[in-house]
């Protein structure tokens, strides 16, 4: 079969067949981490982001491709999750360019729009890499150019494009050594591939009447991607008032001032100078807490929140009138204990998500709308986060700057660093100030046998990874807990917060704790429940 022009109901059933065939092999694309921990999820945001151009465009399937192509990169922009997510939106969005206008697409066209298509992906990444997706979608750009005059058979040109991608996508270990090591090619190139597989099968296939099967992931992971709605916390609050308060005077001793709220209450974090102190407790007894804060100097910006009443609200869908404010707070975070965490520091609206569930731009975008304020700071705490959340900007009518927290401990940081009285343009520079100065990491366990950057990992072993680095692996998670943080010390450490994980108890994480302060003992500790699902521990190191 020769095909050589094709139309929007073309287009729709081609793209139809590359996402159903992405959905068949999504977990295949996932296990292409290069670390072997149990939150690979490159070919589910792909899947997901496809899907979600391809359900746009349904409607408007008999169109012309100009006004399909629209459709599918609207629903791709919105529906992008992951950076692998975001970057195959971004080469659709250029294809749409490139079609805009048309009643019928030709190879130049084609040849055209993947070149637009990767331009617009490489502008969308701050430091393109490769060995990636990007050479992928570059050769698969190229190998049309030079089709281009030599046939205008889009079949024959896009299974020679095709190929050439494919043997780009074999040649990514060598352009990336860590892929090499790891013994994967590049997960994104793969899922690019794939997608193309799928597209020409339905070329030959001639299925341009078939309807998009949209397979969904676990029911689990897809509960977590579209839950907008506060869930109860497994764990019982045990202290109700959510204090939060500022210390100003001279010579404030913050370890002292540490020591002596420590009695009164959990959740317990105390930042800042001998000049200002930040405070924040759960405790029965606010009014111990404040008298404890007077001895050291004058309060200000004192809240203190009922827990019980806020969470029944919550759960009873209570609908409470908001007042625009000048400016609020808009963060990422998975696991109870972390989502209260955020909430109880002033987060406005706390988008679920994280580590195998990366929340999509369209989900970012209505947390920033559903935020009564003027502007917003936008917290992604994920790497993988990042340019969903620069995308949710891009598409948002009100102002949003998103600091660039690669981690929820990050996050947190960041959120101890804001002071609701001073000026944003200050907010801004002390908050990245506290991302930039926070030394983070986290334990998970391998789920293959593998080795990375030197370091042999089987399956099963604790891992121990600093600022998204693998530095340690072990059959105890005690042991790789110790060589994280001293990777994250500079010096002697004076502070240590650990927060564990949903498939630790209380108690097994307390035990953990105190074998390390017998290691590390002339740092201070502190033990919070995050409920966080694949780490065990999120660990931040002052």
């Amino acid at each position: 079969m020769q095909i050589y022009s094709f139309s929007g109901k073309d287009l729709y059933a081609m793209l139809v067949g590359g996402a159903n065939l992405l959905a068949r092999t999504k977990d295949e694309i996932d296990s292409l981490n290069v670390f072997p921990v149990p939150d690979g999820d490159t070919g589910t945001n792909m899947y997901y982001t496809l899907r979600s151009g391809v359900k746009e465009a349904y409607p408007k399937r008999n169109s012309s491709i100009g006004v399909v192509a629209e459709a599918l990169a609207n629903g791709s922009l919105l529906g992008a999750r992951g950076n692998s997510g975001v970057i195959l939106s971004q080469i659709i969005a250029g294809f749409a360019e490139a079609m805009a206008g048309k009643e019928r697409g030709e190879l130049s066209d084609v040849e055209a729009g993947f070149r637009r298509g990767i331009e617009k992906a490489c502008e969308a990444i701050s430091d393109p890499v490769e060995g990636t997706i990007i050479t992928v979608g570059r050769e698969l750009a190229g190998a049309y150019g030079e089709a281009v005059g030599r046939t205008r058979d889009l079949v024959r040109a896009t299974v020679w494009a095709y190929n050439r991608a494919k043997e780009a996508l074999d040649k990514t270990p060598e352009l990336l050594p860590v892929l090499k090591e790891a013994g994967v090619v590049d997960a994104g190139g793969k899922g690019l591939v794939v997608i193309f597989e799928g597209i020409i099968k339905a070329m030959r296939d001639a299925a341009l009447s078939q309807d998009i099967e949209l397979f969904d992931v676990a029911v689990r992971q897809q509960k977590e991607f579209v839950s907008k709605k506060a869930q109860k916390f497994g764990k019982e609050i045990e202290h109700t008032y959510c204090s939060e308060f500022i210390v100003t005077g001279n010579n404030i001793p913050l370890d002292i001032l540490r020591q002596e709220l420590i009695p009164y209450g959990d959740c317990l974090m105390v930042v800042g100078d001998s000049q200002t102190a930040k405070v924040h407790i759960h405790s029965n007894h606010p009014g111990l807490v404040l008298e404890c804060g007077l001895r050291y100097g004058a309060l200000k910006e004192i809240h203190i929140n009922n827990m019980e009443e806020q969470m029944e609200a919550r759960f009873e869908e209570k609908v409470v009138p908001e007042v625009e404010k000048p400016l609020g707070i808009v963060a990422v975070g998975v696991g109870e204990g972390m989502i209260n965490i955020m909430a109880s520091l002033g987060v406005d609206m706390v988008v679920r998500g994280g580590q195998t569930m990366n929340p999509s731009a369209q989900e970012l975008l209505d947390a920033v709308k559903d935020t009564p304020a003027e502007k917003i700071i936008l917290l992604p705490n994920n790497k993988n986060v990042i340019l969903a959340a620069e995308q949710a900007k891009s598409l948002a009518d009100k102002e949003v700057i998103v600091l660039p927290a690669r981690s929820m401990v990050q996050g947190v940081a960041a959120l101890l660093a804001f002071n609701s009285v001073l000026e944003l343009d200050e907010n801004l520079s002390r908050m990245q100030s506290a991302i930039d100065n926070c030394a983070y990491g986290e334990v998970t366990v391998a789920v293959r046998d593998s080795k990375v950057k030197g370091i042999p990992v089987k399956k099963g072993e604790y891992m121990a990874m600093a600022r998204d680095e693998l530095i340690a692996a072990d059959v105890s998670m005690e042991e790789v807990l110790k060589r994280l943080i001293d990777n994250l010390s500079e010096g002697e450490p004076e502070l240590i917060t650990l927060y564990y994980g949903a498939d630790l108890s209380e108690d097994e994480a307390r035990g953990i704790q105190e074998k390390l302060e017998s290691k590390f003992s002339e740092a201070e500790f502190e033990l919070h429940y995050g409920g966080q699902p694949v780490y065990p521990f999120l660990v931040s190191v002052e």
